[in-house]
């Protein structure tokens, strides 16, 4: 099968193209939501209390249309969250939904984000389907560490299927069955979802992934896995700054 031209120097690109459609296709994953709001409880068990009487400080990366934005507020519904994505308009069909005040969208590459003004330390970093779009890995997740601060957590919400012949199995089927046809009828263009199964199978291992985090500074790094047919395919990969 011929390579698909998206890659990570071109994915945000893609999604704008594909930003108002993109909310309707992935309500049609069973546990998508679901998922998210496990990586972010995952995250909050691993808090320490917020350094504000206010509430955390959360810096949510790849936001998307904004479902992990709304995983984060279910898990912690006082928090201030500054919401991050290199997608002009997954950022623009995110802000036209409602949200607290203290909710803040903000469009930018993570590589970009010192030229925006945000800066940490946040409370906490969930970075849902980020990582293996990056086109530097090593340098995103060290940004990340330093984001954070000191003691707090990350969750890695991802997709890992490198060490399981099982799971690229069933990645492959789900993709070339359900997946890329559906992206096809939806929106005319199947080039995103090819790539998606594409990056999938081509993206570190969980072990892999998980050295990476450590290398990058986190401690504590563990992987846990998501219910329903995703299990071993999508995972929490959680890991803190040490304090």
């Amino acid at each position: 099968m011929p390579r698909d031209p998206i890659g990570p120097a071109t994915v945000p690109g893609a999604f704008d193209d594909h930003a108002a459609s993109y909310d309707r296709l992935v309500g049609r994953n069973p546990g998508y939501h679901e998922h998210l709001r496990l990586s972010a409880h995952r995250l909050g068990r691993r808090s320490a209390p917020p350094r504000s009487t206010t509430g955390p400080r959360l810096l949510d990366l790849g936001c998307g249309t904004g479902a992990s934005t709304a995983a984060l507020l279910a898990v912690a519904p006082d928090a201030e969250i500054v919401a991050v994505d290199g997608s002009a308009e997954m950022i623009a069909e995110a802000r036209r939904k409602d949200w607290p005040d203290r909710v803040r969208f903000v469009h930018s590459r993570l590589e970009d984000l010192p030229t925006t003004g945000i800066t940490g330390p946040f409370d906490g970093i969930l970075a849902a389907y980020l990582v293996r779009n990056l086109p530097d890995r090593d340098a995103g997740l060290k940004a990340m560490h330093d984001l954070l601060a000191p003691g707090a957590p990350i969750a890695v919400h991802e997709y890992s299927v490198q060490d399981s012949l099982r799971a690229r199995a069933v990645w492959t089927a789900v993709s070339w069955g359900i997946i890329i046809p559906m992206g096809r009828r939806v929106t005319g263009s199947a080039d995103l979802y090819r790539y998606l199964w594409r990056s999938v199978l081509d993206f570190d291992g969980a072990g892999r992934l998980a050295a990476r985090m450590r290398a990058a500074g986190f401690v504590d790094v563990r992987h846990e896995p998501v219910t329903g047919w995703q299990r071993g395919i999508v995972h929490s990969f959680l890991g803190n700054r040490p304090a």
